[in-house]
C-alpha cells in the first residue's frame, strides 16, 4: 500500500519555562513536503510537528496528527480520527484536558485538518499519480491447460500503473485471436497491477511467438520473443513420435527380413 505523508515541522525559539504553545515565533519549513516521517531537530528547545498521513486511493481520507515537543520529550498529542488532545506529560495532560473541553481549539484544529492535509494531500496524491510506472515483462513455457494442443506459453506482466494496458500475442508478426486467455488487471494492494495472457499453440518449426505489451509508460509496445522454435514440451512429445516412429520401422524390417529368411529357407526345403 503507497503511503503518503506530508509533514511540516516549525521551530520555537522560546525561553525555558516557555511553553509549546504559544505563538511561533518561526518557520522553518514554509513551504510542504513529502516525507516518510516527522522531521526531527533534536537541538531545538520547543517544536511542533504537523503531519498527515493517507494509506488509501482516496485523497481526502487522511490523517492529521499535531504534536507538541519539548527539549526532544513529547508534550502533547492531537489526532484528527479522534478528534482530540492527548497529554504525555503533567504539562501537557494539563493543556490536552483544557483543549478537549475547548470546541473553538477542537474546530480550529479540525481547519488545519483540511488546510494541511486534503489541500496539500490532494495535490502530493495527484502528482504521484499522474506518473507512468512501467512493467516487467516475463514469458515462458508452461504445462497446457486443456489437450486441444501440446503446448503453452505464459507472458506475465508485473508492477505497472495506470491500471489501463494491452496484453497481445503475435505468431510470425501477425496477431492471434483465439486459443488464447488472460486474466483481469489484478491489483497487488500498492496501486500497482499485474496481469497473466496465455496461448496454447502447437509447435511449427521455423515460426516465431511473440509477446507484445501497450502501456502508458512505454514510448512504443514491449515486445518479447519467445526465442526458442519448440519448446521443451513439444520437443519431447515430438522427440518421443519419432521414437515410436523409429522403433516401428526397426520391427518391421526385423520382421520382413524373418519372413524372407524364412521363405527362403522353405523354398531351398521343397
Amino acid at each position: 500500500m503507497i503511503i503518503l505523508h506530508y509533514s511540516r515541522t516549525y521551530i520555537l525559539f522560546l525561553p525555558s519555562q516557555g511553553t509549546p504553545f504559544n505563538r511561533l515565533s518561526q518557520s522553518l519549513y514554509s513551504q510542504p513536503v513529502l516525507a516518510h516521517a516527522t522531521h526531527e531537530h533534536s537541538a531545538c528547545l520547543h517544536l511542533q510537528s504537523l503531519h498527515c498521513s493517507n494509506t488509501r486511493e482516496d485523497p481526502h481520507d487522511v490523517e492529521y496528527i499535531w504534536r507538541a515537543i519539548s527539549d526532544t520529550v513529547k508534550v502533547m498529542e492531537y489526532n484528527s480520527t479522534l478528534n482530540r488532545f492527548t497529554g504525555y506529560t503533567p504539562t501537557g495532560k494539563h493543556k490536552a484536558e483544557q483543549f478537549n473541553a475547548d470546541p473553538v481549539v477542537l474546530a480550529s484544529f479540525q481547519t488545519s485538518l483540511h488546510f494541511f492535509c486534503k489541500y496539500y494531500g490532494a495535490l502530493a496524491y495527484k502528482a504521484g499519480l499522474n506518473s507512468n510506472v512501467e512493467p516487467s515483462v516475463h514469458l515462458r513455457s508452461m504445462t497446457p491447460h486443456s489437450d486441444r494442443h501440446p503446448s503453452m506459453l505464459t507472458c506475465s506482466v508485473y508492477k505497472f500503473y495506470p491500471k489501463q494496458i494491452r496484453v497481445t500475442w503475435l505468431r510470425n508478426g501477425q496477431e492471434v485471436t483465439s486459443n488464447m486467455t488472460s486474466s483481469e488487471e489484478l491489483a497487488n494492494g500498492d496501486w500497482h497491477y499485474q496481469i497473466h495472457s496465455y496461448l496454447e499453440y502447437t509447435p511449427t518449426p521455423g515460426e516465431k511467438i511473440s509477446c507484445m505489451v501497450e502501456h502508458a509508460s512505454f514510448t512504443e509496445p514491449k515486445i518479447l520473443h519467445w526465442d526458442m522454435s519448440l519448446p521443451e514440451s513439444g520437443r519431447n512429445k515430438i522427440a518421443i513420435g519419432a521414437s515410436g516412429l523409429v522403433l516401428g520401422v526397426v520391427f518391421a524390417a526385423a520382421g520382413l527380413l524373418y519372413y524372407n529368411r524364412r521363405t527362403t529357407t522353405g523354398g531351398g526345403g521343397e
